[in-house]
């Protein structure tokens, strides 16, 4: 059996098992190694006395991804990345940012719900994880939403969306799995975030609002603010703006010259900061701790994905599935946009069953490079490339509408992450109800995806002034 056949039969089996209900990190691990014993045994002749040989190197080599790739520099962003988002909470951060968003534009139709989007909005420029921003407005938003006459399946529905903003604006930690992934400027990538994550939040908005002017009683307006009201909230959420200046000036510069230096360094002294502010507005031990736990436990799941799903990425080196695929893909009588668009939608199918860290390692290594070669290559220039752009923008901007893709699959049925996590906080919703009150938000984020496809520079002037 050839080795591409062998690629093909373990995919196959890998995907069985994730739909059994077998965690995507050990579904990978178990059949890459399988499928690494499988290679290696196939290159003796599946002779019984070389099975032995065949284990073991099918174990040493599984046995050195987790150490060579985990170790990168890179990675390290993830947790504290993670901790600024838990150390804001704490620092009160949250509820200063939803505040001063509700005195300053809840006055419009459905005003409390835009809110909310906008000041999950800012939250996630400090907290690389969609889910922690979904539980921590799931406490703050939802009670007030519903003290004023709005759905609580739409109440629920509106932070389970916000939530998955997260994904975008930097820090996101998606974005750097995607940039080690891939072999991309993490920098680069993380800029490239900002302008599609803030357009995501305007078009959520902007649904909401249509929605509040088309449908009687659906959710009043707030007012009664005083301008010096509007002005004072401003203050307790400035720090935000802060940390959010103080990562992009180790990313980018914006006031000229080189950078301040790296990424890793930036969320480092952002966690810094954020914890400075917690303490000095009266956080203790207890509530560090806890903030620590929460890091971990979610660092430790995100790495432990990394580790599994990298063992079955080198497999499929090894049975050479991805240049398969490229080939197959590039060979297609479709237009390269029409394949593009294909493969979206694939993404979007595959995210009804997969958490979006896990689709996204899995899927990578084989549909990246094919995206590549529809453009022309890594090394192609802007003016002979398919898509317009050269080689690493088309990376970051194919990067972006990836990610944005597994926002999407954050609140679709039945694996949702952020819904689960929103029912679980709150005791009167369950995850039909929140299922229910997302249903609006796929039609804004098919039109943003449609956008980002059709105008590319969304997404690649902050990148391209780097």
């Amino acid at each position: 059996m050839e080795p591409i056949d062998i690629g093909l039969w373990v995919t196959g089996g890998l995907l069985v098992l994730v739909v059994l209900g077998m965690r995507v990190a050990f579904a990978a691990a178990l059949a890459g190694l399988i499928g690494l014993i499988w290679i290696f045994w196939a290159k003796k002749g599946y002779d019984p006395s070389e099975f032995g040989w065949a284990l073991g190197v099918a174990v040493k080599t599984a046995g050195q991804v987790p150490h060579s790739k985990v170790t990168s520099q890179a990675l390290s962003l993830i947790p504290t990345f993670i901790l600024i988002g838990y150390l804001a909470y704490y620092a009160g951060l949250t509820r200063a940012l939803f505040e001063a968003a509700k005195r300053w534009i809840a006055w419009v139709p459905g005003g409390l719900a835009v809110s909310t989007i906008f000041a999950t909005a800012g939250f996630a420029a400090v907290s690389g994880a969609s889910v922690a921003t979904s539980a921590v407005f799931a406490r703050i938003a939802i009670p007030e939403m519903l003290k004023i006459g709005y759905d609580k399946r739409f109440a629920a529905g509106v932070v389970a969306a916000g939530g998955t903003l997260a994904s975008l604006i930097p820090p996101s930690a998606i974005l750097v799995i995607y940039a080690i992934i891939v072999e991309q400027d993490v920098g680069k990538l993380l800029l490239a975030g900002f302008i599609p994550g803030a357009f995501s939040a305007l078009i959520y908005g902007i649904l909401i609002v249509g929605m509040a002017l088309t449908i009687k009683n659906f959710g009043p307006p707030v007012g009664g603010f005083t301008w010096r009201e509007r002005f004072v909230s401003l203050p307790p959420a400035l720090p935000i703006i802060f940390v959010v200046l103080t990562i992009i000036c180790f990313v980018y510069n914006p006031f000229g010259g080189d950078a301040w230096g790296t990424p890793t360094e930036g969320g480092a002294i952002g966690a810094f900061v954020v914890f400075l502010m917690a303490v000095y507005r009266g956080m203790r031990w207890p509530q560090l701790k806890d903030a620590l736990l929460e890091t971990a436990k979610l660092s430790v799941m995100i790495f432990t994905i990394i580790w599994g799903v990298l063992i079955y990425v080198r497999f499929l080196g090894f049975a050479d599935l991805p240049g398969a695929f490229s080939d197959w893909i590039t060979s297609l009588t479709m237009s390269p946009m029409l394949i593009l668009v294909c493969i979206l939608l694939a993404y979007a199918v595959l995210g009804m069953f997969m958490d979006a860290i896990g689709m996204l390692l899995l899927t990578l290594p084989v549909v990246y490079p094919a995206v590549m070669a529809l453009n022309g290559g890594e090394l192609v220039s802007a003016a002979d490339s398919t898509f317009g752009m050269s080689g690493p923008m088309c990376a970051i901007w194919f990067g972006i509408l990836v990610v944005k893709m597994a926002e999407f699959c954050l609140i679709t049925p039945p694996i949702g992450l952020n819904c689960f996590v929103v029912a679980g906080v709150r005791d009167d919703l369950t995850v039909q109800d929140v299922f229910k009150g997302v249903t609006p938000f796929f039609i804004a984020d098919a039109i943003t995806i449609a956008l980002l496809v059709a105008f590319p520079a969304i997404v690649l002037w902050l990148p391209s002034l780097a």
